[in-house]
């Protein structure tokens, strides 16, 4: 007969239901902190079964609006939330994730990337690098002066109606497209993990942009500002939209367009080039940033993403291999404010770090994640482990990885320094091959450099290279005053494939000898 004493051990099931129907109330009202609460208790039970445990929460509300032709052409509003958890059980990694943000919905993911984990063949433990600077704990939030969800739709569009009607002020019938468009994304995170991580943390992106699309007979030519793609973007609030002056910039954009309809095309051949700001920060993502990421460097993204040039061996002996010439100098930098790949702590719960890639030309480290760091007996991670939402893993990805400003002056001293070339702005267009080695960048225009001083336009260029020869004629870059992060919110990588966002500082810079010719 087992009396009272039995009562409290029938009614568990019933508390636990209890306890997670209350969580899940409390977390859909918005309360970190008990998420945070449920996800150090999901990291103690794994702990208990002596497993390795990283649990993450993360809810995202992601609006794009969209001006198109004097007509809205889009407003749209996505929200995900959820749980993922990854464990290490020996040397094999399980992971599961869920949308029930509950007790029951956190322990069951838990129970699932634990039979995920042992049904891994059997292996010895692989290397896995310590936390060199302690657990997580505390909270990061991003800049964000004047919170663009708080702001009525409205408001936004009228923004948008503005600026892109600027484009249509001319009234010029060859502008055939015109528009103008803004995204807000804002990010709260939690994790717990059993190394002791507790933390949690919220960053809000805003950005804009707008483009004009020219046509006459069978030519079609587009200038964009500030930027292509997903127009400018960091991490800010409605602030960064209304210094981006839209409508201001505007009627110089539309009549571009037009000119480059007439411009004469780019002249084939090899000159010295002037790379602005915003198409140099593409070239440092494509051909220094993925070619530096662990993971691909030591094969493990092989299949999908490809390889590097680099080899491990050009890491294990730092300093033994030449990346470009003595003005390049680049960082890796998680701390950059307003940039798109800062934050507090990485996905694993490594704290954010700037930490020099190459210096004067020589490589001297890579990006990467506690194992991939271990794999090649690095002491830490370079605190490069970022995940896309809650349902993915986290992988190596690039915190913002810069080009140092140099010391060649303002735009105009290196305008007045370069005697004969082109200044090549505004990317349209980019292919780069598995291993980041040969590549081909088209651009919206280019401007003849004559005597120090720009001169006209030229439509539909392109330039190629190999990277370490191209990196290696680099012979000026701008001074601190031009330098400046600029954001790519489309970075593809991981199987299944994930995307994520991240920043490049740079300045102008001027490459000696570069093959350029018509896209």
């Amino acid at each position: 007969m087992r009396g009272r004493r039995g009562g409290p051990r029938r009614a568990r099931p019933d508390a636990a239901a209890r306890r997670s129907r209350r969580a899940a109330r409390h977390l859909r009202g918005g309360l970190v902190s008990d998420v945070l609460a449920l996800l150090v208790e999901v990291c103690e039970a794994a702990a208990a079964h002596g497993v390795h445990a990283e649990a993450r929460w993360v809810h995202t509300r992601d609006e794009a609006l969209a001006v198109r032709n004097g007509e809205v052409s889009e407003v749209r509003t996505d929200v995900a939330e959820g749980l993922g958890i990854r464990v290490r059980v020996g040397g094999g990694w399980g992971f599961a994730a869920t949308r029930e943000v509950s007790s029951a919905g956190a322990h069951a993911a838990l129970t699932r990337a634990i039979a995920v984990a042992r049904a891994q063949p059997v292996a010895a433990a692989g290397p896995f690098a310590p936390l060199a600077h302690g657990p997580a704990r505390g909270h990061w939030a991003g800049p964000c002066e004047v919170d663009p969800f708080a702001l009525s739709l409205e408001a936004r569009l009228a923004h948008l109606h503005a600026a892109e009607a600027a484009l249509r002020a001319d009234g010029d019938a060859r502008i055939v497209v015109t528009s103008a468009h803004t995204r807000s994304r804002r990010t709260r995170t939690a994790l717990a993990s059993t190394d002791g991580a507790a933390c949690t943390q919220e960053r809000t992106e805003t950005g804009a942009g707008v483009q004009a699309v020219a046509a006459d007979g069978e030519e079609t030519q587009v200038r964009s500002y500030p930027m292509s793609h997903d127009g400018d973007v960091l991490l800010a609030g409605w602030e960064l939209v209304t210094g981006l002056d839209l409508a201001g910039h505007a009627p110089r954009v539309a009549a571009e367009a037009v000119e480059l309809l007439t411009a004469p095309v780019c002249p084939e051949g090899v000159r010295d080039v002037v790379l602005h700001g915003e198409q140099l920060a593409l070239q440092v993502h494509e051909s220094i940033g993925h070619a530096l990421e662990l993971d691909r460097i030591l094969l493990g993204e092989a299949s999908y993403a490809g390889t590097s040039w680099v080899q491990a061996d050009a890491l294990r002996a730092a300093g033994s291999l030449r990346y470009g010439s003595e003005h390049l100098h680049v960082t890796a930098d998680a701390t950059l404010p307003a940039a798109l790949g800062s934050f507090g702590w990485d996905d694993e719960g490594v704290a954010a770090r700037r930490f020099p890639l190459i210096e004067e030309g020589v490589l001297l480290a890579a990006l990467s994640a506690r194992q991939s760091a271990a794999e090649i007996g690095l002491e830490e991670s370079g605190g490069c482990a970022r995940a896309d939402g809650f349902a993915r893993q986290p992988i190596v990805r690039m915190t913002n990885v810069s080009l140092e400003p140099g010391s060649a002056g303002s735009f105009a001293d290196l305008l007045a320094d370069t005697e004969s070339g082109l200044y090549l702005e505004t990317n349209r267009s980019w292919s780069i091959d598995d291993r980041r080695l040969q590549f081909q960048f088209a651009t919206e225009v280019a401007r003849e450099i004559r005597g120090g001083e720009l001169g006209r336009l030229y439509r539909n260029p392109s330039y190629a290279g190999v990277t370490p020869a191209f990196w290696g004629s680099m012979d000026a870059v701008c001074s601190a005053s031009e330098w400046r992060p600029w954001s790519f919110t489309n970075c593809g990588k991981g199987e299944p494939g994930q995307v994520m966002a991240v920043s490049h500082g740079t300045a102008p810079a001027r490459f000696r000898g570069v093959q350029v010719g018509v896209a």
